[in-house]
């Protein structure tokens, strides 16, 4: 029974899943990525396969689950601190990457062609309180406003 693993986190990409895994392992607890191997190979069929799983033994699932539950998921600005929407002033932001113009589109398809990683990538933000979506510019617009 204690060597039964169970899976605590799903992760589209392995980075994600390899700092949580360094996070859990820090506290004594030993952690194993399924499927991260085959993500690594073939990225596009994360979601097919249900992305990486982390599991830990059963024993520690609780501990683990605790832990997870303390790390913050939502974006934090160059010093640290939470970025809050423009629109609503609330704390869950999300980063996200977009496809939005000529220039990033044509990248996705060279990268898709060769099989290489994107040249040039549009990131936004996103507030999951009024689905408001901005830029790093416009919170710079924010503060110089305030």
């Amino acid at each position: 029974m204690s060597n039964i693993f169970t899976t605590i986190a799903r992760f589209q990409y392995t980075t994600e899943a390899q700092i949580i895994k360094g996070r859990l392992e820090a506290d004594g607890i030993e952690v194993f990525l399924k499927d991260h191997l085959t993500i690594d190979t073939d990225p596009l069929v994360s979601n097919a396969i249900g992305g990486v799983k982390l599991q830990v033994l059963s024993k520690d699932a609780m501990k683990a689950k605790h832990i997870l539950s303390t790390i913050n998921k939502y974006s934090l600005d160059d010093d640290g601190n939470q970025i809050e929407c423009p629109n609503c002033s609330s704390g869950t932001v999300e980063l996200f990457s977009t496809i939005t113009n000529f220039k990033s589109f044509f990248a996705f398809l060279v990268g898709f062609m060769f099989g290489t990683l994107p040249f040039h990538t549009r990131y936004k933000y996103k507030c999951e309180n009024c689905n408001t979506q901005f830029s790093k510019e416009d919170i710079k617009l924010k503060s110089n406003n305030a």
